[in-house]
């Protein structure tokens, strides 16, 4: 599987951004994705994540009510919309995958993309 984001951009705080994550190859469709994100000088955390249906998801605790991830399984592509972004989310976002069999969520990756930069600025 082959991902690469898009969408990072320089926002002010309180605004709002989608970033898109485009999967390709052959078991593209057939598993769930996750996205994750990496602040200067610390450790990579996880965002959320989606099953390959799109029917389950998961977030972090910090991020429930401001971040959602959806997908579209026509266009294999996962997204991460985030509301009311703060300085602190700034961070290379990056988006995971791994084939499953089964409809369920799924915290470990095998497959990821490169990242795209998000910046808030107060």
């Amino acid at each position: 599987v082959q991902l690469v984001e898009s969408g990072g951009a320089l926002v002010q705080a309180g605004g709002s951004l989608r970033l898109s994550c485009a999967a390709s190859g052959r078991t593209a469709s057939m598993s769930a994705m996750g996205w994750f994100r990496q602040a200067p000088g610390k450790d990579r955390e996880s965002v959320g994540g989606i099953s390959r249906s799109g029917l389950n998801t998961y977030y972090a605790d910090s991020l429930k009510g401001r971040f959602t991830i959806s997908r579209d399984n026509a266009k294999n592509t996962v997204y991460l919309q985030m509301n009311g972004l703060k300085p602190e989310d700034t961070a290379v976002y990056y988006c995971a995958a791994r084939y499953s069999l089964y409809d369920v969520i799924i915290r470990e990756y095998n497959y990821w993309g490169q990242g795209t930069q998000v910046t808030v600025s107060s």
